[in-house]
């Protein structure tokens, strides 16, 4: 009796363990197979340079103008000083603001990401969705995440290459 009872608890436990089915995908490896996400970073990229651009100018702008203040500073008086120094402060602080506008975690470079990348995003998602589905896959993790660690994974759950045919890619044919 007592061999019965473990018997039918350890094929309980079996069942139990086959029935929930894992697999992940590396987002990276399936974005490089993306020209729409290379074209977003390019753009991103560029909007970037272009920005950091107009705040270096600025900045230089300012350079220049302590530079001169400190130059002419013992012909000025103190209200000419004064006035010059407010002038250098209100441009470092219009600099500043700039600089924020483009680059803080509400500017318009982090607007710009967040349009450009999330239907991408978005698409990857769905196509993973539908493969998962497809496959009764139960779980799918992503391997490219920092906050998911694996230490191993066999490349016959690797979902990456079916996902990137679905979203109408070819994947490479060597393996990763």
């Amino acid at each position: 009796m007592k061999n019965y009872i473990l018997f039918s608890f350890l094929i309980l436990i079996g069942f139990g363990a086959s029935a929930q089915k894992f697999a992940y995908v590396d987002t990276e490896y399936i974005l490089k197979h993306m020209p729409e996400y290379k074209s977003s970073l390019s753009q991103i990229d560029g909007m970037s340079q272009q920005y950091q651009k107009q705040i270096d100018e600025s900045f230089v702008e300012v350079d220049k103008m302590y530079k001169a203040y400190q130059a002419d500073q013992v012909l000025l008086t103190d209200d000419m000083r004064k006035r010059r120094e407010n002038d250098i402060i209100e441009k470092e602080k219009k600099a500043k603001e700039m600089q924020r506008l483009k680059f803080g975690p509400d500017g318009e470079l982090f607007q710009m990401r967040t349009k450009l990348l999330k239907p991408i995003q978005e698409k990857i998602a769905t196509a993973v969705s539908e493969t998962a589905r497809g496959k009764f896959i139960d779980f799918v993790f992503d391997k490219s995440s920092e906050s998911t660690m694996m230490i191993y994974a066999s490349p016959s759950y690797d979902l990456s290459n079916d996902v990137i045919v679905r979203l109408g890619y070819k994947p490479e044919t060597t393996i990763k």
